[in-house]
């Protein structure tokens, strides 16, 4: 669109500038074929007159031609400051859509792919000798750990068993199942989280760190790099 301007406003006044240069060359033609007759001697009186005419319509004709050229070169400058201006702003909209759909996939709006690890856990091995069963089932707190932990290493998406987390998810323990923002799932789980997939390993085993304390807890897991993981949306949408 501002192609377009540029080239119907450069067309119309060179264009202008066009027709007032030919102008001008026709009229010196003018007063110059005068000038040579009346050199001659062969110019009468009433082509004297014209000849002062031709020569003060040249002199107009000079003095306009020279303002419509000042005039567009004025209006070039405008339209190059009118197409800075249009470019940052279109700069701006571009990097206010790059923010959003930044927010939207950080939120989970938005489908995810890219590295990453995939984590499953199951519930330990049953001890007969111990007397509550709750000491070797994954609870809430086990996976609030290992998400916290994803997090902060810099995991740019989580999911659950296939379940997109966002910034408002729950999760609550129901006896051998969890439920993730009102829809329950049994184990094994498998949590699956997108990002940088050596410093997301590191972080999760170091000594002492969340692998330790799921290890210490009695919960069996196993941890897999992957080059490529697919995250849903928070809506489904794959």
């Amino acid at each position: 669109m501002i192609v377009n301007k540029k080239q119907v406003m450069s067309k119309k006044y060179i264009m202008i500038v066009v027709v007032c240069i030919v102008t001008g060359f026709i009229i010196g033609y003018s007063y110059n074929l005068s000038k040579d007759r009346r050199e001659s001697g062969t110019i009468t009186s009433a082509e004297y007159q014209k000849e002062n005419v031709y020569r003060q319509q040249l002199i107009d004709q000079q003095e306009r031609n020279k303002q419509l050229v000042d005039e567009l070169s004025l209006l070039e400058g405008k339209l190059r400051q009118f197409e800075r201006e249009v470019a940052s702003e279109e700069q701006q909209y571009n990097d206010m859509l790059s923010e959003v759909n930044e927010l939207r996939f950080l939120l989970g709006y938005l489908p995810a792919k890219g590295e990453g690890i995939r984590i499953q856990l199951e519930d330990g091995d049953y001890d007969p000798m111990s007397t509550n069963p709750n000491d070797y089932i994954i609870h809430e707190s086990h996976l609030f750990k290992l998400i916290n932990e994803l997090k902060i290493a810099g995991a740019e998406g989580i999911s659950i068993n296939g379940k997109r987390l966002h910034a408002n998810s729950y999760i609550i323990c129901n006896g051998p199942v969890i439920t993730i923002d009102g829809k329950q799932f049994p184990a094994p789980f498998v949590v699956e989280a997108i990002g940088n997939k050596d410093t997301l390993v590191q972080a999760i085993e170091i000594t002492g760190g969340v692998v330790d304390q799921l290890l210490n807890d009695k919960i069996n897991l196993t941890i897999e790099k992957r080059d490529q993981i697919a995250l849903k949306s928070i809506n489904g949408d794959a």
